[in-house]
């Protein structure tokens, strides 16, 4: 009895291991060869063309943000001469309203003094 259990296990212990080493498969024939060269093949135009669009994405947006920031730059700029112009138009209007403040002082006649 103890022969048999013994064989038994050992034969358990074989077809495991003969389960887990790979076989080795037959030689492709040419045809799967070609098929999978042009598989490849197609996989590379794929890659590039995919590639090539990337490229010209990044292109397009990387144009579009330094559009966006002439525009933003033109804007403050814009802002700045403005408030350049207000201030001047300010400091002008004040120089005009003193000078006609003198004006008038220098114009109107002084008072007489009465004792």
């Amino acid at each position: 009895m103890n022969k048999l259990i013994a064989t038994l296990i050992a034969g358990l212990f074989a077809t495991a291991a003969f389960a887990q080493t790979p076989a080795t498969a037959p030689a492709a024939p040419a045809a799967v060869k070609a098929e999978a060269k042009e598989v490849k093949t197609d996989a590379k135009a794929t890659a590039k063309e995919t590639k090539t669009a990337v490229k010209a994405e990044a292109k397009t947006a990387k144009v579009e943000a330094e559009a966006k920031k002439d525009v933003a730059v033109a804007k403050a700029d814009e802002k700045a001469d403005k408030a350049d112009a207000h201030a001047k138009a300010t400091k002008t209007k004040a120089k005009a309203h003193a000078k006609a403040e003198k004006a008038e002082a220098a114009a109107a006649p002084a008072p007489v003094v009465t004792k």
